[in-house]
């Protein structure tokens, strides 16, 4: 049923480019484990090993605080539609903030989405098939909107607020590197 293979064949690389929705996870040696399921227009394919992440103003900046003491992550992919399939890369990632040279070169990937608040490298160094078979068939009907306008509401100086009063501490205390120079 499953497979492990070093890097992202074009049959897989199609697969995650149909995919609606994604889920990364990330942990620390202690505290809680962060699984975010992810969507939108945020995920892209640098190449059969590098994968990246447009990481949107949310409650929380749990991922970003898990890459900067352990740099372990997992994005996992799942067929909600057509043949079943669930499919992981596992690796080791980076995180970029907009101050970062990195941030202006890979945000060229990406549409302008407001409240893009970090983005995230992956290299893949492990990439897991498995069946699926348990996973639901779901109808996809679209994208909502409630993020982009949330982001457009508080403009630029209000994200910016709310990654103060929200995004530079984990929920175990840790920072989140927000704001922190290189």
């Amino acid at each position: 049923m499953g497979k492990r293979i070093k890097s992202l064949t074009p049959r897989l690389e199609e697969f995650i480019e149909n995919q609606k929705i994604f889920f990364v996870a990330t942990a620390m040696k202690t505290g809680n484990i962060n699984l975010s399921p992810k969507g939108l227009d945020t995920l892209k394919i640098l190449n059969s090993k590098e994968v990246i992440w447009l990481n949107l103003t949310g409650s929380g900046n749990e991922t970003a605080t898990h890459l900067l003491h352990q740099n372990r992550m997992t994005i996992r992919f799942c067929a909600f539609e057509g043949n079943p399939l669930i499919l992981r890369l596992y690796g080791n990632a980076v995180v970029y903030h907009p101050r970062d040279n990195e941030f202006r070169e890979y945000s060229k990937h990406f549409p302008n989405i407001p409240g893009s608040r970090q983005i995230i490298k992956l290299n893949i160094e492990l990439v897991q098939t498995s069946c699926g078979f348990g996973v639901p068939l779901m109808e996809y009907k679209g994208n909502r909107t409630l993020l982009k306008d949330f982001a457009e509401n508080k403009g630029e100086d209000g994200i910016n607020q709310y990654w103060q009063d929200k995004n530079t501490k984990s929920l175990d205390g840790h920072e989140t590197g927000i704001f922190q120079k290189n």
